[in-house]
């Protein structure tokens, strides 16, 4: 087993993928994981007031109001990185990518706290959406919380087989083009990162 201690820089601000209305979260992940044993402690976390909008959407919290990344959400990028690499192929290419990153690589710490630029505090994104629909092109606004530019996250990986660290070095590699959280294709949540050394 390798693993590797990695600080993540964000370029561009991070915006937030929980929804704020505690009641839609909570029943979203009923729906996914019915007797999941974090069910409660995923929906305490987003620490939400009933007078938050609805559709918002928000980073969990911890007891003391500071904002994290779930280890999920994480591993869900790195699913994300190995497609795009499977569509360069070559050597970025890793055959059943998903079964691999589900079963052989892991984040060790269960929430990741953001740590903020000195000075800067969580602020809001809001933009519109447009979406094709058979009544013709639709707009919406979206609300997302934001995390700013220049805050980072620390954790550590694991992998259960050593060749697979290779991508993940690039799958970390990626975030410099896509990165974490919502409206990432427009380049919200990329990241630098850099190896931890103790």
């Amino acid at each position: 087993m390798k693993e590797l201690k990695v600080r993540l820089t964000f370029l561009e601000e991070v915006l937030g993928t929980a929804n704020a209305e505690k009641d839609i979260h909570e029943k979203f992940i009923a729906s996914k994981a019915p007797d999941a044993p974090s069910r409660e402690q995923e929906v305490e976390a987003l620490g939400v007031e009933e007078v938050i909008e609805k559709g918002r959407t928000v980073f969990p919290k911890d007891e003391n109001g500071n904002p994290f990344l779930w280890d999920y959400q994480i591993r869900g990028f790195f699913k994300s990185a190995a497609q795009a690499g499977s569509y360069m192929g070559g050597t970025k290419k890793l055959a059943a990518y998903k079964k691999k990153i589900d079963l052989l690589v892991f984040v060790n710490e269960r929430k990741i706290p953001f740590i903020l630029p000195e000075g800067t505090s969580l602020s809001d994104c809001q933009r519109p959406l447009r979406a094709q629909t058979a009544q013709g092109e639709r707009i919406s606004l979206a609300d997302s919380e934001t995390v700013p530019a220049g805050a980072t996250v620390e954790f550590t990986i694991k992998v259960l087989d050593d060749s697979l660290m290779k991508y993940v070095i690039d799958w970390l590699d990626y975030g410099e083009f896509n990165g974490i959280g919502q409206w990432r294709n427009s380049g919200k949540g990329r990241f630098k990162w850099t190896e931890i050394t103790e």
